[in-house]
């Protein structure tokens, strides 16, 4: 996390915005994203995503250091994605940070399970996104809305929209997640 923290810090200085900016730019206080910048907090998948549009690089050279290269296909073996977010209730795996200028961002995420029964901090970020459960089940929040997807069940949604997931039956969780 340091690493992409510093990578941030560095492209954002480069690029000639500051970090005020950056923060109005993802909607989110100053202080939030500073925390991202020194790396005291773990940055959302959807925050990174946002910020490699606003620096106009392609997510996997923030994540790796290394610019993108492949442009007809890449491959990412089993559990071998670029680990994004290290948060305790969710756990992120990039797969494709190796192809240069996506259209979307695919992700596997694993949810733990929780050992409350509190509803979930939600997350919001531009655009709409994909998720497909391929494990367990979930309850998904969304704008006052409580969801139980199982494996199998899909949602299509506006990610503008407060959202989050909880895996239930005390089991953890796994989905596919398409950030467009």
């Amino acid at each position: 996390m340091k690493e992409i923290a510093q990578r941030i810090s560095e492209l954002r200085e480069l690029t000639g915005i500051n970090k005020e900016e950056m923060a109005e730019y993802l909607n989110i206080p100053l202080n939030i994203y500073s925390g991202y910048e020194d790396a005291s907090s773990d940055i959302p998948a959807s925050i990174l995503y946002e910020i490699a549009h606003k620096l106009d690089v392609d997510m996997g050279l923030l994540l790796t250091g290394e610019e993108t290269r492949m442009n007809i296909f890449t491959v990412t073996r089993k559990d071998k994605g670029v680990n994004v977010e290290r948060r305790k209730q969710y756990h992120y795996e990039n797969l494709a940070e190796k192809f240069i200028h996506k259209k979307a961002e695919p992700f596997i995420v694993t949810v733990e399970p929780e050992q409350y029964n509190n509803k979930p901090n939600t997350n919001s970020h531009l655009g709409q996104e994909f998720d497909y459960v391929v494990k367990g089940s979930l309850k998904f929040y969304i704008h006052d809305n409580e969801i139980i997807l199982n494996k199998g069940d899909s949602i299509f949604f506006d990610s503008s929209y407060g959202h989050a997931m909880k895996a239930l039956d005390n089991k953890t969780a796994k989905f596919l997640a398409i950030i467009l």
